[in-house]
């Protein structure tokens, strides 16, 4: 597996979850969610990534359950694309499906009750994106997801 810190995003109309990995990349860390706007968070976003030489971002892909795409899916895809523009490393979708799921259950799980995961469960479930990322890479020795600039113009 390479080294390096990797960074995940959970993108929302609202927010945008994040969690980091360490450099050797074997844990995955929630982050302070970014709050969705249309002026700053792609900035934000790029600072968080390049102030932390990650060296690759994975961005969830929010298919429906018949993995079609939907507005959500086209509103992350462009936010990915324009990430994509601005650096230099790779920026990867990953099928984001039962994320959020599986973030609620593990916050549940700590004692969490539904009103106090409010603010944690975007980048709780970032954090399962990144997890999924890292297991994948770490079974079979490729970086999950697809590179967003082999998407076509779906958006």
């Amino acid at each position: 597996m390479r080294s390096g810190r990797r960074i995940a995003l959970d993108v929302g109309k609202a927010r945008i979850g994040v969690a980091m990995s360490d450099f050797h990349s074997i844990v995955s860390t929630p982050q302070p969610f970014i709050k969705r706007d249309e002026t700053s968070s792609i900035s934000t976003a790029i600072d968080l990534i390049q102030s932390h030489e990650a060296i690759e971002v994975y961005v969830g892909l929010p298919l429906n359950l018949k993995s079609n795409f939907t507005e959500s899916t086209n509103d992350c895809l462009a936010f990915a694309k324009e990430l994509q523009g601005l650096l230099s490393i790779d920026v990867r979708m990953v099928d984001e499906r039962f994320t959020t799921t599986l973030a609620s259950e593990s916050l549940r799980a700590a004692g969490k009750n539904s009103i106090g995961q409010r603010a944690f469960i975007d980048s709780a479930a970032a954090a399962v994106i990144l997890d999924i990322a890292l297991e994948h890479e770490k079974a079979t020795g490729l970086a999950a997801g697809i590179r967003v600039m082999d998407f076509g113009n779906e958006v």
